[in-house]
């Protein structure tokens, strides 16, 4: 089992999808994360020890991206070598025999259009074993507040590129502790700093998307 879950692990961390994907070069022609997976669970293996790779793996790379020793292509590489394993544990997933850590909500402000931090973040919590609810982008804070009433114990990731949508983050932050008090707040996107977050009453910046996976197994720990 650790064997499987080691090689699904190195599949995810060095963003190889399958046999045929050229990515990485040095691994051409070797099964992928996909052939890995469906034979481990062809032969019976239990679908935990797949999942558990794609966390090591995604911590991996989590932890080379926050270093700058990969960029943002290596984890998006990384990320599809994930979903590969994952399309195969969905059935596990839906029936509850893989249970998964917590749920995170998570969406980029209103007004702000921009998605790659947070799909980014969303990939990386994912590959930490979370339940991601992704609302997209331009996300009112009602659409928070009724994912959070759907959602009960959800943790929420507020995403913003833009210095003119902070204004929308704090709003949302506020109104989400406003009814609902004890949900955990993560923010980030490149105008965002620590003091920010302390000013609007969220609970955690994170500048990479390691660190907010980091902080969310803190908390269910």
């Amino acid at each position: 089992m650790q064997e499987i879950s080691e090689k699904i692990a190195m599949c995810v961390e060095r963003g190889k999808i399958s046999k045929t994907s050229p990515f990485p070069p040095d691994m051409k022609d070797q099964d992928g994360a996909d052939e890995i997976a469906a034979q481990a669970l062809k032969d019976g293996l239990q679908p935990d020890a797949l999942l558990n790779g794609c966390m090591l793996g995604m911590e991996r790379i989590g932890k080379k991206f926050s270093e700058n020793k990969v960029f943002v292509p290596e984890l998006l590489m990384a990320a599809k070598a994930m979903t590969a394993v994952m399309n195969h544990l969905k059935p596990f997933l839906e029936s509850g025999a893989v249970k998964q850590k917590g749920k995170f909500v998570i969406g980029t402000v209103s007004g702000d259009l921009h998605d790659i931090g947070k799909n980014l973040v969303s990939m990386t919590v994912k590959g930490g074993g979370y339940d991601v609810i992704d609302l997209g982008v331009d996300v009112s804070s009602q659409k928070f507040l009724d994912a959070v009433a759907n959602h009960p114990g959800c943790f929420v990731g507020l995403s913003a590129l833009l210095t003119t949508t902070m204004i929308n983050m704090e709003k949302s932050v506020k109104a989400i502790k406003e009814a609902h008090p004890d949900t955990r707040i993560l923010i980030g996107g490149a105008p965002v700093t620590q003091d920010f977050c302390q000013k609007v009453g969220a609970d955690y910046y994170s500048p990479t998307p390691q660190g907010a996976v980091e902080y969310l197994n803190k908390c269910v720990a």
